[in-house]
């Protein structure tokens, strides 16, 4: 998502306006995935190959655009309910509507488990909604030895109000994991993972209004940046994260008869 690969940047409205236009265009795109309101497509690379767009879309019916919003924003929540998540936090600000994050998430053994720092930057444009990342280095939060670092590309979500108190939910995700999978990890993801966590999300959707109501309702500082405590961070200590920088693992070697049994039912 970087201009030109080598300058970090905060996304503008053309780079929103790109984005969006991936989710809703069917052009180019493959399904891989269809089933009970959660559609999977992929595009432009071939199966094999690790670094596929993957896109996924949910209609979620009760759950209002902004809720769904606030729900993907708030990482105190995202412990209750993303139980492929390690570790998340803040690292710092941006701007208003721009920050730097670290995610670490359990990959399913026997692979190794990834993490990323991204620079993520969000827009509400009335009733839909964007948040979009990718990943960038920052000096304090280096590669850890006990995860592989990976890549974002460029990942986000677009949140489309759909009638009274229901929306309509995309993902969108470039991912280079670093190393070579086997091919049974990259059909596992459109088939199994991605519809699983977009189910996920919506049900933390219904959940949210009643944990917020008794989890500091009124603090939303992606709503109101005045209630934002972060240490300001400067574009000039950023860098763009090249996979090519990081170590590169082949897990080529891993058969699926290796996936642990909580993983089948995860």
């Amino acid at each position: 998502m970087s201009r030109g690969g080598e300058v970090v940047y905060i996304p503008d409205d053309s780079d929103f306006s790109s984005f969006r236009d991936q989710c809703e265009s069917l052009e180019g795109w493959h399904c891989r995935y269809n089933k009970a309101g959660v559609t999977v497509w992929s595009q432009g690379q071939e199966e094999s190959c690790t670094v596929q767009k993957i896109k996924t879309r949910i209609s979620c019916k009760d759950v209002p655009a902004e809720t769904l919003y606030d729900v993907l924003h708030d990482t105190s929540y995202r412990k209750k309910w993303d139980s492929n998540m390690i570790e998340t936090y803040d690292i710092g600000r941006l701007t208003v509507n721009a920050d730097v994050g670290y995610y670490s998430w359990k990959c399913p053994s026997p692979l190794k488990n990834r993490d990323f720092v991204t620079l993520r930057s969000w827009l509400p444009l009335g009733n839909d909604y964007m948040i979009i990342n990718y990943s960038v280095k920052h000096p304090k939060y280096p590669p850890r030895k006990d995860f592989v670092r990976a890549v974002s590309l460029q990942t986000g979500y677009l949140i489309k109000a759909n009638g009274d108190g229901a929306c309509i939910l995309y993902y969108l995700t470039q991912v280079d994991p670093r190393g070579s999978l086997p091919k049974w990890v990259v059909n596992r993801v459109s088939q199994f993972v991605a519809p699983k966590a977009m189910k996920k999300i919506y049900k933390a959707g219904l959940k949210y209004p009643e944990w917020k109501r008794r989890h500091d309702p009124e603090y939303k500082p992606w709503v109101y940046p005045e209630q934002n405590t972060l240490p300001s961070v400067s574009l000039a200590e950023l860098s763009v994260q090249h996979a090519d920088s990081l170590e590169n693992i082949d897990e080529t070697g891993l058969s699926e008869e290796h996936l642990s049994a909580s993983d089948h039912e995860a």
